[in-house]
């Protein structure tokens, strides 16, 4: 089974979200689950900072030597930060998945859409 942290929140989409150093805003990323399905990353391209997304929306997509996969918003809010240290090293996304291969940070417009999202065990049954 794929590593997926406890302390985490996912979407079905398969992204994670964490809380980042500044209140009301948080990091995303895509899950071990999502990186291992898409085999080697090989570019990511990133949502534009300054931009205001809802819930759901594509905001960029991960080219892996096997496909290519949209990234979707897992809650609503303003692009605050994009992780730049991927368009060198992509396969971060592999190697760190949860650490070094965030894509993007987000302020949050709406918190209560964070219990919308899944628990580490109801991604587990999900993603299983």
């Amino acid at each position: 089974m794929s590593n997926i942290p406890e302390s985490l929140k996912y979407s079905a989409e398969h992204e994670w979200v964490a809380p980042a150093e500044t209140e009301g805003v948080v990091r995303v990323g895509i899950t071990d689950f999502a990186q291992d399905a898409l085999g080697e990353v090989v570019y990511v391209e990133h949502p534009e900072e300054g931009a205001t997304v809802s819930a759901g929306d594509v905001v960029g997509e991960v080219e892996s030597t096997k496909s290519v996969s949209d990234i979707y918003a897992p809650v609503s809010g303003e692009i605050v930060a994009v992780n730049t240290a991927l368009d060198d090293e992509p396969q971060a996304i592999n190697a760190e998945p949860y650490g070094a291969g965030w894509l993007f940070e987000l302020k949050l417009s709406d918190s209560s859409e964070l219990d919308k999202l899944l628990t580490a065990e109801e991604y587990s049954k999900q993603a299983g």
